[in-house]
């Protein structure tokens, strides 16, 4: 078995012992890669964050919390965010109507505490119904892992390369089987179970869904009418639709503004290479002329000598 690298790239190699399973009665050594997490747009927590990547498939914030207590102790694991969290993948519909995300951006007040909560509230009851215990996560598919400073992210890359001097590698799932569902049949039974819920609950649902989408198109149509007539930076108003009984919002002006510079910007690019073209059929007429005239000059000059070559002057 050829030895277990300490470190590919910029990630360091974290080997993990599976234990043997009913299903596949012999034990095997997975390797997950972890470094500093450094995303394309740099937020506060990246210094006392770790990038981990082929996390198993069965991985849940109570299996890493108990990896990570393995390698460096209680009190340094915060909290994890898996792949398709973090893509939002969750079986959540798009609850935003179209208008209320036209103008979400030109919104500048929030409500605070209690309407703020009521609304977090209703959206989390329009949720769809959950059809399986435990998820399970894509092959190969990452997580960010938030530890609890600098200090301890920098220890857990420090136990890991430790690890491959020791060769006693944590044990996959060791201590977590009452804090997470059962895999296996019992998965299985249980989303039968969950995947026909109950009418009533179902009902309630769709109605908090509705209640919601309402309450933000509601919103949406006040805001609407709040932005008409209001005049953009250059002091104009542009009407897209609607005429005088309806103008436009400010999106909606600021939409068709842009359309109209993009336009004049493709007609100013058309109109550029088509006197580019101009010129460049000028040079060449330009080109072909010296050409004929240095032809002309070449056979005259020719003539000229045959014509010496013959004379003969009078002795």
């Amino acid at each position: 078995m050829a030895p277990i690298p300490k470190s590919i790239g910029d990630f360091v190699v974290l080997p993990l012992s599976i234990p043997a399973l009913p299903s596949y009665p012999k034990a095997v050594i997975h390797h997950i890669y972890v470094r500093k997490n450094a995303p394309k747009n740099p937020t506060p927590d990246d210094e006392r964050s770790l990038f981990v990547t082929n996390v198993p498939i069965d991985s849940t914030e109570a299996h890493l919390r108990a990896l990570f207590v393995s390698l460096v102790g209680a009190g340094r694991f915060e909290s994890i965010a898996f792949e398709d969290e973090k893509t939002g993948a969750a079986q959540t519909p798009a609850i935003q109507p179209g208008q209320a995300a036209r103008l979400s951006a030109l919104s500048k007040k929030r409500k605070r505490d209690e309407a703020e909560e009521e609304e977090a509230q209703e959206e989390e009851a329009a949720r769809l119904l959950e059809t399986w215990s435990r998820p399970l996560r894509r092959s190969g598919s990452t997580a960010v892992a938030l530890m609890a400073d600098e200090k301890s992210a920098d220890l857990v890359l420090k136990a890991i390369t430790k690890l491959h001097k020791t060769k006693k590698y944590p044990v996959w799932g060791e201590g977590v089987s009452d804090k997470v569902p059962a895999m296996g049949s019992a998965w299985l039974r249980s989303h039968n179970q969950m995947a026909y819920p109950d009418k009533v609950d179902v009902q309630s649902a769709v109605d908090a869904f509705f209640t919601v989408f309402n309450r933000r198109e509601k919103e949406a149509a006040e805001m609407a009418k709040r932005l008409r007539n209001e005049p953009d930076e250059d002091g104009f108003v542009t009407v897209t639709r609607g005429g005088r009984n309806g103008p436009a919002g400010k999106a909606e002006a600021e939409e068709a503004r842009q359309k109209m510079v993009a336009k004049q910007d493709k007609k100013k690019s058309e109109l550029t290479n088509f006197y580019r073209f101009q010129l460049r059929e000028r040079k060449k007429a330009e080109q072909a002329e010296l050409l004929k005239k240095f032809d002309e000059d070449r056979k005259k000059v020719a003539a000229m000598r045959e014509k010496r070559g013959k004379f003969r002057p009078e002795a």
